[in-house]
């Protein structure tokens, strides 16, 4: 469990759900980290839960903004003296609906948040720290990335755009940078609520292993690609999704 030891990570979108999850494997495992996210008050608390700040600070904000994306890299560097690894966990999706019919802004405003900005996190991570001493990156895209997501198509497009992004990086930062992905299906957060709530054993029933994903089961993945473990590893995304892929499902 110290396979982290005295290394530092960025998980953005971390107060809650899988990023606060990712943020307590981590230093479970021996890393100190910086969470991210839009409100304050949760983060504080997230902070607290994760143990103080010996072991972790936050900074407010929101991730597609560049001043926001500046001013955590920048702290956590200046709080905990290195940045080995970075999270992009943050993901948006506020409409639903036919996809040829999806208000520009809010398609752009999902492109922003969900391609753009872990972009935008990895140039700032690799000009900090991780293009000198290197450094592995994880990105959370979904396996609504993988196949048609009717309702929300552009969301699917982002996390496909995510996939991608990460074999492109995977290849272009080597060997100093590795960049993996996950993709998960339904995982037990808030952000997912309205895809089970009121018939989460019927949608479970779909998934060969017949239950939901929760942020645990995301949380070890990233914990291994971030490791040493991983270290052959660039430019892949490993599938988390009970085997509903395999057929059916949502």
């Amino acid at each position: 469990m110290n396979s982290l030891k005295d290394r530092v990570a960025i998980v953005t979108g971390a107060s809650r759900g899988i990023g606060l999850g990712i943020a307590r494997e981590l230093v479970q495992r021996g890393a100190k980290v910086c969470v991210t996210a839009r409100k304050p008050e949760p983060l504080a608390e997230a902070v607290a839960e994760l143990g103080g700040p010996d072991f972790a600070i936050g900074v407010p904000g929101k991730a597609d903004d560049a001043g926001h994306q500046q001013e955590a890299v920048a702290k956590t560097v200046e709080t905990f003296g290195r940045l080995d690894m970075l999270v992009n966990n943050t993901g948006i999706n506020p409409v639903f609906g036919p996809l040829v019919d999806i208000d520009q802004a809010a398609a752009a405003k999902i492109l922003g948040v969900n391609v753009l900005a872990p972009l935008a996190w990895i140039r700032l991570a690799r000009d900090a720290w991780m293009g000198e001493h290197g450094g592995s990156v994880v990105n959370v895209a979904s396996i609504a990335g993988l196949r048609a997501s009717p309702g929300i198509g552009m969301y699917g497009i982002s996390k496909a755009a995510v996939i991608r992004l990460t074999m492109e990086l995977g290849a272009e930062l080597g060997p100093e940078i590795r960049v993996n992905a996950v993709a998960p299906a339904v995982v037990k957060t808030r952000f997912a609520t309205a895809l089970y709530e009121g018939h989460e054993e019927e949608v479970a029933s779909h998934y060969p292993l017949k239950r939901l994903g929760v942020p645990e089961d995301i949380a070890g993945a990233v914990a291994f690609l971030l490791s040493d473990d991983a270290g052959w590893m660039t430019g892949q995304t490993i599938v988390l999704d009970g085997g509903v892929t395999l057929g059916g499902g949502l």
